[in-house]
Formats: structure tokens, C-alpha cells, sequence
């Protein structure tokens, strides 16, 4: 084939160079190779493997064209040629290439961008509903990953309600302290202002109980507080972050599959007019559009890997997180309750005071109360002044044996 047509590198630049791959035990560098003749001017590589010579090495990329092999150029060859002149070196191959200078924006075509649409609908689908469609599914749909998305909002509600629960709780105990101190409040001055001193002594130690049991409780809210602030950071902070890496790696994963799309289809036009025997421009100027989605799907592959491994790292540390965390967290307030629980029946134990002996004549509770009527009685005097009315007459009575007397 005649290799004189003028290359249509769209607007790319390439550079020279070499680079010298040690092979592994397999005797081999760690590419697969495209192009050639019979149709294509020249040959490039086509994918990197991984763990490999080529990928540790990172100079070559896909995209690159292949001009020579340990000095010897592989121009006109078949790719078949090319790879069996690799395998017949041993060790080290000097690769001489052509740098492939793209710019990635220009490999995301509208057709990419509506493939990538595509992934996100056939995603949420099952095979049936997307075969039923017309919609051919990726082999990457129904990531495992993705499915851990709803595990982690099942585990946020979980966090959300035991959360609130918790807050309703200490509320719960905060208005109990409370109630607890104006209980030991009233009997402390119950106590102060009782005459008798037994009763005096076993008032105030009944009142000094019932604050003692709200310092308790006030000291158990502390403990347990910093329970509310750890729940929410989990729940605020730790997985909204897991929850956008995992969108991150969505939108990744499905630029990834657009690019793999694009380039099956690019090959089945190939075929099929290699099968036809008719020219295809681009393969014969060096099918320079197709090296370029080649770059584009590489480097979509990278950050989808490395978005992967982000994500499965965040993944096990929450999960970690969430087992420890919420054993902890449980741990933390029953142990409080039962402390303050603990502390509150030995505190009532010592405050054994019942029964209290009070003599209500002189007891500072009947005291008020003759206080409280005597007040009431001067009021109705004071009213019945204001009126105009005559305070009421005294009448003594004599017994009814004085009458009898007086009438002899």
C-alpha cells in the first residue's frame, strides 16, 4: 500500500523519543499494538497494561505511534511484525515512539457526553427493562459500589433517629433535674424554718438529697453531651463527604464507559470496511481521531480507578467508624445512666429520714397556715371598713342555769 497520503493529525503535535523497558518473566513490556499496514500509515499503542513494564514506567501512553524497535524502524510493518520483533529481544526493548500531544476536551465529543447520559439511565435499569429498550448495558453497570450508596442512607437514618432519640432523652433528664432541685429546694427551707430540730434536720437532709440528685444528673448530661456532637459529625460531615466521592466516582466510571463505547464503535467501522475493502480517511491519515479517544479512555480509566480506590477507602473506614462509633457511643450512655442511677439509690439510702416525727401545733407547716388565715381575716376587716360597715357585735351568752336562776 502506498503511505504518501499527507496525515491529518487534527490540530495535535507529536515529539521524538525513546524509552527502555525491561521485560518481566513473561517476556514481556506491557502493550498491545494498533494500526499498520495494510491500511493504517503508521502503528501506535493502543493500551497500557497494568502492573506492567510500560505503566511503571510511565512514558508511553495509549495514543503514542510506534516508529522503531531498538534502532530498527517498523515502518510499512504489520502490527503482527511488530509484536513478534518485541518478543525475539530479550530483556530490554528500546522503543522509539512519537509523543501523541493531546488535548483531552477535544476527545469529549457530543457523542461521549450523550453516551455518558446513556450509562446514567441503563444504570438504574435491570438487563430486562434495558434489553426491552434497545439498550445494551456496560459491563461495569451494577457496581457494587453504587448499591453501597443506599446502605450508607440506611445508616444515616439509623445515626439521624438515634440522634434524635438521644436528644429527647437528656431533655427528658434535664426536666427531671430540675423538677429535682425545686423539690430539694422547698424542703431545704422547709427545714430552715422548722422549730422542732429532729424534724429540722431530717427536712433539710431530704431537700440536700434531691439537689445532690440533680447535680448527678447535670454531671451525666455532661458525659453523654459529647455523644450528640460525635452523631452529628458522623452524620453531617462523614457521610455527606463518602456521599459526594461516591457521585464522583459515578460520573467517572460512566465518562470511562462513554470512551470504551466510542472506541468498540470505532473499531466495527473499521471491520466492516476492511470487510467491504474500502478506504476509511481516517484510518489512511493515520487515524489520528481514533489515537486521540484512545488517550481520552486511558486517562477517564485512570481517574476511574483512582476514584475506585478512594471510595473503597472511605468506605471501610466508615464502616469501621460506624461499628465502633456506635458501640461506643451505646457504651458511653448506658454506662452514664447506670452511673447516675447508681448514684441516686446509695444516695437515698443514706438519706433514710422517714418517718419525721413533726408536732403539727408547732410545726412551722401549721405556722403558715394560721399566718395565711389570720392575713385572710384582717383582709375581710379591712374590706368591711371601706364599705362603710359595722365590724360584727360580740354577744356573750349565759348559761342556760343562769337563767334559770335569774327568773326566781
Amino acid at each position: 500500500m502506498d503511505f504518501d497520503i499527507e496525515e491529518d493529525k487534527i490540530g495535535m503535535k507529536v515529539t521524538s523519543g525513546s524509552v527502555k523497558l525491561i521485560k518481566d518473566k513473561q517476556n514481556l513490556i506491557g502493550i498491545s499494538i494498533g494500526g499498520g499496514a495494510p491500511l493504517c500509515p503508521c502503528l501506535y499503542v493502543v493500551q497500557i497494561f497494568d502492573n506492567t513494564a510500560a505503566s511503571k514506567d510511565g512514558t508511553l501512553a495509549s495514543g503514542d505511534e510506534i516508529v522503531g524497535v531498538n534502532g530498527t524502524s517498523v515502518k510499512g510493518r504489520t502490527k503482527v511484525e511488530v509484536a513478534r520483533m518485541i518478543q525475539a529481544i530479550k530483556e530490554a526493548v528500546i522503543i522509539n515512539y512519537n509523543k501523541l500531544h493531546a488535548d483531552l476536551k477535544q476527545g469529549k465529543s457530543l457523542d461521549v457526553i450523550l453516551k455518558k447520559v446513556k450509562h446514567r439511565v441503563v444504570e438504574t435499569m435491570s438487563s430486562g427493562t434495558a434489553d426491552a429498550l434497545g439498550l445494551s448495558r456496560a459491563i461495569l453497570c451494577n457496581d457494587g459500589l453504587v448499591k453501597k450508596l443506599d446502605e450508607l442512607e440506611n445508616t444515616a437514618d439509623m445515626y439521624r433517629g438515634l440522634m434524635t432519640h438521644t436528644k429527647r432523652l437528656l431533655k427528658a433528664f434535664f426536666d427531671l433535674s430540675q423538677t429535682h432541685k425545686a423539690f430539694g429546694d422547698v424542703f431545704s427551707e422547709i427545714g430552715v424554718k422548722e422549730p422542732q430540730p429532729s424534724a429540722s434536720e431530717a427536712f433539710s437532709r431530704f431537700g440536700e438529697a434531691h439537689q445532690k440528685i440533680e447535680k448527678y444528673a447535670i454531671k451525666m448530661l455532661r458525659t453523654v453531651k459529647p455523644m450528640i456532637s460525635d452523631l452529628n459529625t458522623y452524620l453531617n460531615k462523614a457521610v455527606p463527604d463518602t456521599r459526594l466521592t461516591i457521585k464522583k466516582y459515578l460520573d467517572t466510571k460512566f465518562e470511562y464507559l462513554s470512551y470504551c463505547l466510542k472506541v468498540k464503535e470505532m473499531d466495527d467501522e473499521e471491520y466492516s470496511y476492511a470487510a467491504l475493502h474500502e478506504p476509511l480517511y481516517r484510518v489512511e491519515t493515520g487515524n489520528y481521531e481514533y489515537r486521540l479517544i484512545l488517550r481520552c479512555r486511558q486517562d477517564a480509566r485512570t481517574r476511574f480507578a483512582r476514584m475506585r480506590s478512594d471510595v473503597l477507602v472511605k468506605l471501610e473506614l466508615l464502616d469501621q467508624k460506624h461499628v465502633q462509633d456506635t458501640v461506643f457511643q451505646l457504651q458511653r450512655l448506658v454506662s452514664a445512666m447506670a452511673k447516675y442511677h447508681n448514684d441516686c439509690y446509695k444516695l437515698m439510702q443514706t438519706t433514710d429520714v422517714f418517718p419525721i416525727e413533726v408536732d403539727l401545733s408547732q410545726s412551722t407547716l401549721t405556722a403558715a397556715y394560721d399566718k395565711h388565715y389570720n392575713a385572710n381575716e384582717d383582709d375581710e376587716e379591712d374590706r368591711g371598713a371601706e364599705l362603710g360597715e359595722e365590724p360584727p357585735v360580740e354577744v356573750e351568752t349565759q348559761d342556760e342555769d343562769d337563767n334559770l336562776i335569774g327568773i326566781d
